[in-house]
């Protein structure tokens, strides 16, 4: 049964669980609001890997209180031994009368054997409260956990007509502190930063999520088939809080390697070719519980990502800017498609602003 209160309930929920976003690692961000007698009697949300879990939180607030109550929770609870014990076990022995379940959870331990316990020992369960918005805020969770590959947001900074530079090379800024402060948000969310060897070399960032506050950092990830990354390149030297991983060709040089790996850097082989077998690379960057990464490249690295499919979601900024130049670096550069019909269409979009800039976020949809 359904009641009024469900979605004011579920939402609550979904806020605590999104104010988690960047902090979980490969595990999903999860709210759970227990309600008994129309008090919130517990709030609790999963903060870290390893931690106790949102029910869990939740229950240990509510105490005794936690007996006839009913339990809103964005995502199915688990009904497996992990890091941590089952949730559906927990919910049942504190005597939870009614659970109330956003959406079921993919990945294939749990995949909704947490809500068949529940029902089998008497629990009244609701499925679906809200599902859509638990589904998105968990959108990389929901590709890691069943392909253990990483969602890929490609993020660019553009002018209107695309150039990410002006014909002499020259970037700062392109858009406005509004944007970048979005941007450091979005580098907080993601586990990894990914860029290619040339803007290291033109740019020497140091791809760090910077803000008012500490935060969560993302490993640095560049693409460098060859080794050509400067020695003294910020993302090398400074390696306290924030590793750096190299995705190189077998074709780099064995001495670059050395010294790169004796300075405790991290050097993958993605493939034999003179440029990085980038499917290789996800695949590896998944290995190692990368569970998403945010794209900042140049046009060439973000082309090849499109091209290879590699890319689940656009997040296009556009300052209010034309700058021309036939020299001037592209957002996106590839070879195209020879007809409209084959172009990659973005869906589910939506357009928000800035300060002046406009940024439009939508996900790919590659033609067969």
């Amino acid at each position: 049964m359904l009641l009024l209160n469900d979605e004011a309930y579920m939402k609550l929920a979904l806020q605590m669980a999104e104010s988690a976003l960047g902090q979980t690692g490969i595990n999903p961000v999860v709210g759970c609001v227990l309600v008994k007698e129309g008090r919130i009697v517990g709030m609790g949300a999963h903060l870290k890997r390893g931690h106790g879990h949102a029910e869990v939180l939740a229950l240990q607030m509510a105490g005794e209180e936690a007996k006839g109550s009913t339990a809103y929770v964005t995502l199915e609870p688990c009904s497996h031994y992990g890091k941590t014990p089952p949730c559906s076990d927990r919910l049942i022995e504190a005597g939870v009368q009614r659970v109330v379940v956003a959406t079921t959870d993919p990945n294939p331990l749990v995949a909704g054997t947490g809500i068949a316990k529940l029902r089998a020992h008497g629990l009244d369960v609701s499925v679906g409260v809200l599902g859509e918005e638990s589904t998105k805020l968990n959108e990389a969770f929901n590709k890691f956990i069943v392909t253990r590959m990483p969602f890929v947001t490609m993020k660019t900074a553009s002018t209107l007509d695309g150039r990410i530079a002006s014909k002499t090379g020259d970037s700062k800024w392109i858009t406005s502190p509004d944007s970048r402060g979005y941007v450091h948000t979005l580098r907080h969310q993601h586990q990894g930063i990914l860029v290619g060897v040339q803007t290291v070399i033109a740019d020497d960032p140091l791809l760090s999520t910077r803000g008012d506050l500490p935060a969560v950092q993302p490993v640095r990830i560049i693409a460098d088939s060859l080794l050509r990354v400067p020695l003294g390149a910020r993302v090398l030297t400074e390696q306290d809080c924030q590793p750096t991983i190299l995705l190189a060709s077998t074709q780099a040089p064995a001495e670059r390697r050395a010294a790169l790996e004796a300075r405790g850097i991290t050097v993958l082989t993605c493939g034999d070719g003179p440029q990085v077998d980038l499917t290789l690379a996800m695949q590896q960057l998944g290995e190692r519980e990368i569970g998403s990464i945010l794209l900042e490249g140049g046009g060439r690295l973000n082309g090849a990502m499109l091209e290879r499919r590699l890319i689940d979601k656009l997040v296009l900024m556009f300052a209010p800017k034309i700058i021309g130049g036939a020299a001037a670096p592209v957002n996106i550069h590839f070879d195209g498609f020879a007809k409209m019909d084959d172009a990659i269409t973005l869906d589910r979009m939506s357009v928000e602003q800035f300060g002046p800039d406009v940024c439009i976020t939508g996900y790919p949809m590659y033609k067969s």
